[in-house]
């Protein structure tokens, strides 16, 4: 009869009426958990490097204004040509601007005759004998990162006339 007790006590029902998770069942939620958090620092990695690239192009954009602010305010008359304006050869000329700890480079080119194919510098039509210049100011990252938003550099073409 004691054997009998020790089988029907309240000790031994709890035990084997009692459920929980098994550990594959713990492995499981946690692979599945893991693999969410990972899609969502994802995306939140994907949308800081989408918008420091959007800040690093408003930055470029902001210098270029600034430099064909310089290049406009530049005097180009019948008796007198600015030296920013003077006809440069086809590689152009390059500056360093520093905005925010980031180092553009600015490269203008100045063509003294757009009617003819290629860059026209002093040495093939002075500045004097012509009336209409076309400039192209590139602004670009001196050392840009991996990425679309810092690669592609921003372009402005200018097109000045001799005033009086």
């Amino acid at each position: 009869m004691e054997s009998n007790l020790e089988e029907n006590s309240p000790v031994k029902e709890s035990v084997r009426t009692e459920s929980g998770f098994t550990m594959i069942e713990v492995i499981i939620a946690m692979v599945i958990l893991l693999v969410a958090l990972l899609g969502v620092f994802m995306t939140i990695s994907y949308a800081v490097n989408y918008n420091s690239g959007n800040s690093t192009r408003t930055k470029t954009l902001a210098v270029l204004q600034q430099e064909v602010e310089r290049l406009r305010s530049a005097k180009f008359t019948p008796s007198l040509t600015d030296n920013l304006l003077l006809g440069t050869a086809a590689a152009g000329v390059t500056r360093t601007v520093t905005v925010d700890n980031l180092i553009f480079n600015i490269t203008t080119i100045v063509d003294n005759d757009p009617a003819t194919n290629g860059i026209q510098d002093e040495a093939a039509r002075p500045s004097a004998d012509t009336s209409f210049k076309e400039l192209t100011v590139t602004a670009r990252l001196a050392s840009p990162s991996p990425g679309w938003q810092t690669a592609i550099p921003s372009t402005v073409i200018l097109r000045r006339v001799k005033s009086n």
